[in-house]
């Protein structure tokens, strides 16, 4: 079975500072963010992956650097956050469940790894870590079963980070994009999650991947951080 991949890119990231659009940053080995990420996904799933990148900001660096893959046009990406990126890509999909990513995510392969035993049983999840988070990141509470229940920036007394990586399934997928289109154009789409899990009680497995690195990055600091590993 194919499995349906989306990557969120169309955002200016100009917190980071450079003129390319900040999946295009190159690492330490010479690869750059997306590159990273293409060949993590090739480790996961073959070459039978089915890409498709939402662009925005600057698309045809990206399109220029990809040409190959398929692309979802977020024509408001300077109005607009992850959640409205999101429900394009889960709009242009195919039947199905969808994994999706973050654009500058620096991640160990064996996280897809650990993703694709979730992705074969087509359960919906968010990655996880455990580690000290600040107010930055996307943090995360559980329910007494065990999944998901808060997942925010304001989460209280968070669990740890979600590091943006997620799949959802294809029983919860329209009810995602329901909860996609309903949040302001400035939510991120983990804001879709939470109201999915309030409204409708769907069920999101966290997946713990503490003892493997995965850096969001946001900071030039965090660009140095991710460089330590790759």
């Amino acid at each position: 079975m194919t499995t349906q991949v989306v990557i969120l890119a169309a955002g200016m990231g100009s917190r980071l500072g450079r003129s390319l659009p900040k999946p295009l940053t190159e690492l330490g080995d010479g690869r750059t963010i997306m590159r990273q990420q293409f060949d993590n996904i090739e480790h996961a799933f073959g070459h039978s992956a089915r890409v498709s990148i939402v662009v925005g900001y600057k698309l045809e660096h990206i399109i220029e650097a990809f040409p190959h893959t398929s692309f979802v046009y977020n024509e408001q990406y300077d109005q607009t956050n992850t959640s409205k990126s999101l429900v394009r890509a889960l709009q242009a999909s195919q039947p199905g469940g969808v994994l999706w990513m973050n654009g500058d995510v620096v991640f160990d392969p064996i996280v897809l790894e650990r993703a694709a035993v979730m992705v074969a049983r087509d359960q919906s999840f968010v990655t996880v870590n455990t580690s000290e988070v600040s107010g930055e990141e996307v943090k995360y509470t559980t329910s007494a079963e065990g999944y998901i229940k808060e997942l925010s920036k304001t989460v209280k007394n968070g669990l740890g980070e979600a590091v943006g990586i997620n799949y959802i399934s294809s029983a919860d997928k329209a009810t995602l994009q329901r909860h996609l289109i309903k949040v302001g154009n400035q939510d991120y789409f983990e804001r879709g999650i939470e109201l999915a899990i309030e409204k409708d009680r769907m069920l999101v497995e966290p997946v713990d991947i503490s003892d493997l690195y995965a850096v969001e990055v946001d900071f030039a600091e965090d660009l140095a951080q991710a460089n330590l590993y790759v």
